[in-house]
């Protein structure tokens, strides 16, 4: 007989205060606080106070305090939020709330962490953070050699291989290493996270047509497929590389579970184009879950009760499922 055991809530670090993530968290607890058990981390006064709230002494309370209110694990900051203007003195907070949420699940308080976004020019004047943004930062947290970045929704999931560089930049840093370590890293999460056991990856090629036989470009046959080929021989699922321009119609989605693509745009513009505001940002390689929405401190709406929580919502969805997925015992 198959049982579930409890679940614990998921951590939800504040971010950037003067942004919209206090907005999103309280919108998020009125729409799905019934059914997703969370906790939020960071300082009551700077959250809007639109919903009811639910102070905690232990995270675990979370699970019955949902119902009543947003349950919030109290962290006092440095000054009021004003919303759209990052002040530098909140850095310490930012970060003490990240740092907290790692250790909250890592000790097994919390099922996942769901990271609201940051603004890292405020940290580093603040705080002397120096690392790129919140994913580098997680990683070094957990010790974790290396991390992927996934982007995921109901109707596609990508992996970037190369991300936040210039496109002059991506035939050099596009090594057979890095590659076929996105790909370890992806399989072994579509295995123990989203519960797929046999994943299906298509990889795209670089070039346009996967190079058409070199005559668009070499990468694809001389760096790409000998990766493939190489893991297909040990069982791994693969297709590709592929024309990218053919790979993400709705007949084509359907053949595999996870597009691993070779920049940025490429993985990013077809998911965006697909399903916009239902985007998670998922971190891949970590001892823990980690979701993300997929968007930023948005300063320009701070404050005017127009952001939307989709992405919110469906990060702490996704959390969720992802810790169901971990706690079935047979």
């Amino acid at each position: 007989m198959i049982q579930k055991t409890p679940v614990l809530p998921v951590a939800v670090s504040c971010g950037e205060p003067a942004g919209i993530g206090p907005e999103l968290i309280e919108a998020a607890w009125q729409e799905i606080g019934q059914d997703v058990p969370f906790f939020w981390v960071g300082d009551p006064a700077h959250l809007p106070g639109s919903v009811p709230h639910a102070v905690l002494d232990d995270p675990r309370d979370a699970l019955q305090a949902c119902a009543t209110g947003l349950p919030i694990l109290p962290m006092p900051f440095n000054g009021p939020r004003v919303a759209g203007q990052a002040q530098p003195r909140h850095a310490k907070g930012v970060i003490a709330s990240i740092e907290s949420g790692v250790d909250l699940v890592m000790h097994g308080l919390a099922s996942a962490l769901c990271t609201l976004p940051i603004h890292k020019q405020a940290l580093a004047e603040g705080a002397n953070f120096r690392f790129p943004g919140h994913t580098e930062f997680l990683a070094h947290l957990a010790g974790a050699d290396e991390v992927v970045m996934m982007l995921a929704s109901e109707q596609l999931r990508v992996v970037p291989a190369t991300i936040h560089i210039a496109i002059s930049e991506v035939p050099d840093a596009l090594t057979e290493e890095l590659l076929e370590k996105r790909i370890r890293i992806t399989t072994t999460a579509l295995k123990e996270q989203f519960g797929i056991a046999t994943p299906r990856i298509a990889v795209a090629g670089l070039n346009p047509h996967a190079g058409e036989g070199g005559r668009m470009g070499h990468e694809d046959a001389t760096l790409i497929a000998p990766v493939l080929d190489r893991l297909r021989a040990e069982g791994l699922n693969l297709s590709g590389p592929l024309p990218a321009d053919t790979m993400f119609h709705a007949r084509a989605r359907g053949n595999y579970d996870v597009a691993i693509c070779m920049y940025h745009d490429q993985a990013l513009i077809p998911i965006k184009t697909l399903d916009f505001d239902r985007g998670v940002n998922v971190t891949l390689g970590l001892p823990f879950i980690r979701t993300s929405p997929d968007h930023g401190t948005a300063f320009d709406i701070a404050g005017k009760g127009l952001a939307n929580p989709t992405s919110t919502v469906e990060a702490l969805k996704l959390a969720h499922h992802l810790a169901q997925n971990g706690s079935n015992e047979a």
